[in-house]
């Protein structure tokens, strides 16, 4: 188990180094003495920590702003450039990565053909990517906190995966993480996709600022997974597999899954699904433009997935609810964009909420990042989050 204890000096400032990070991140532009007054810390310990971020360029001075009375204000923000990122992705027959700032805007990009890569061919495709992106644009290279990787599956600790990504034979218990660390010399996190796409909602997208939320992740090829912020924890239970949605029983004794279980939201909601109703059987060969120009065609097998779809998802989002009590519950992934509104557009009316008369401020579904680029943005955001997010866990330590 795990109590309160103290800790030692270095993880203290470390912790609040990143709360201070937080509170401008998500509240945008603030002076010292609002950061003080908004985290607890004292003001000369806030000083002391924009200082130092101020040094190493997180952090950007505005203009000081004249009061009526009493000293002028500096307000602080976010310096985009103060630190970049890249991320990964791999697909069945392309390997993709990007450059970002601290925003999570996109500074380059780079795409290579890799056709059903084993590891033997991906690493050192993955490998000539982190090195081009660096030149395709001019930053300070002191300043790129390390790479991001995004795959279906299940991830250990160091980026070993305990499933095989893709379906793709190789991958069993390799090693990514530590392979691709080798290779690229930086630190490289790799988390599976929903997890991944949840802190960069977080951080960039319509759950900022938010302590409690769950993304709901649709593979554009098919699955579903959950990434979950509960209390400003990302969550990733005792075996780091929380999240694994698509296989809850949705329907006793109904469709075979693949896991070998009957009735699991996978098979009712689950892009694939969709796919197979609508009669297109190479979806992950098209290209996102293609494949919305088929889904916005709609016709019969679309409105007969989005009529079996709907109920399940419904009886999910529920059970999310009063399992978690989230905030709200984002929905999102690489499912194509048309396709997921399609289905957002016929949830109502939502079960009723355990508490119908409080009143809120966020909505219970959101609609977050979707399409192509939500897992490998999300794998941006890896060592983004790792860097700046607090560190609640540096407070406690296991007892027993």
């Amino acid at each position: 188990m795990k109590a309160i204890s103290g800790t030692n000096l270095e993880q203290a400032k470390s912790h609040n180094r990143r709360v201070v990070i937080e509170a401008v991140r998500t509240n945008g532009p603030l002076s010292r003495a609002a950061i003080a007054r908004m985290t607890a810390l004292t003001a000369q310990t806030v000083s002391n920590i924009v200082e130092e971020l101020e040094r190493s360029h997180l952090l950007v001075p505005a203009e000081a702003q004249k009061l009526a009375r009493g000293q002028p204000i500096i307000p602080y923000s976010i310096n985009p450039r103060g630190a970049y990122s890249i991320g990964l992705e791999l697909g069945r027959q392309r390997a993709s990565g990007v450059l970002t700032d601290l925003s999570g805007a996109v500074c380059a990009r780079i795409e290579r053909h890799v056709e059903h890569p084993d590891p033997q061919r991906a690493m050192p495709a993955l490998q000539s990517i982190v090195e081009d992106l660096q030149q395709a644009f001019a930053f300070d290279r002191n300043r790129l906190l390390g790479v991001g990787m995004a795959l279906p599956g299940r991830y250990a600790d160091g980026g070993t995966t305990s499933l095989s990504p893709l379906n793709l034979p190789g991958w069993q218990g390799f090693p990514v993480g530590h392979e691709l660390e080798q290779r690229v010399k930086v630190p490289v996190l790799v988390e599976n996709d929903a997890t991944a796409a949840a802190i960069g909602e977080r951080l960039h997208g319509v759950a900022r600022g938010l302590g409690s939320f769950v993304y709901l992740f649709l593979a554009g090829g098919g699955g579903i997974g959950a990434g979950m912020f509960l209390d400003g924890h990302l969550y990733k239970g005792s075996r780091n597999n929380a999240g694994e949605i698509g296989h809850i029983i949705v329907e006793p004794h109904g469709k075979l899954c693949s896991c070998g279980k009957r009735g699991c939201l996978d098979r009712y909601i689950s892009p694939a699904v969709a796919y197979e109703f609508m009669g297109i059987a190479n979806a992950e060969e098209l290209s996102p433009d293609d494949l919305d120009a088929l889904i916005a065609k709609g016709g019969e097998g679309l409105d007969t997935w989005l009529d079996q779809a709907v109920q399940p998802l419904r009886q999910t989002l529920d059970f999310l609810e009063l399992a978690f009590d989230p905030q709200t519950i984002v929905l999102g992934g690489s499912i194509s964009t048309s396709l997921m509104l399609r289905l957002a557009e016929r949830l109502e009316p939502l079960h009723t909420p355990i508490d119908p008369n409080q009143q809120r401020t966020v909505p219970r579904v959101m609609i977050g990042m979707t399409g192509k680029d939500t897992a490998i943005l999300g794998a941006a955001a890896l060592p983004i989050f790792s860097e700046t997010n607090p560190r609640f866990d540096v407070l406690q330590k296991p007892l027993g």
